[in-house]
């Protein structure tokens, strides 16, 4: 051991539970790396056989929905791709049904 007192031994609550820092497992890290792959524009059939999904719907009904500005994003890709035109019917988030233009 090194000159740090330790013996090698536990005795008493772990570390984390007397820092009282939440345990977090790989299981737990599962949506939030789902949702960031989808928002980034991952091939949703590829990451549903990763999650064991029995088809791409269920993964994305469970984790497209996770951010708000993906449609502003889908917007701005569609303009700069197509042209303004191909963008003029899409609501954006933040604009209210009958508010818009």
């Amino acid at each position: 051991m090194s000159g740090c007192g330790c013996t090698g031994r536990r005795s008493g609550a772990s570390g984390s539970s007397r820092a009282k820092v939440q345990r977090v497992t790989p299981h737990d890290l599962r949506h939030p790396c789902a949702s960031l792959a989808v928002s980034a524009g991952a091939n949703v059939l590829v990451l549903s056989r990763m999650l064991g999904h029995k088809d791409a719907a269920e993964t994305l009904n469970t984790y497209a929905d996770s951010f708000d500005d993906d449609l502003d994003r889908v917007a701005v890709a569609m303009q700069e791709k197509y042209g303004a035109g191909a963008c003029q019917n899409l609501v954006t988030v933040g604009d209210e049904i009958g508010m818009a233009a």
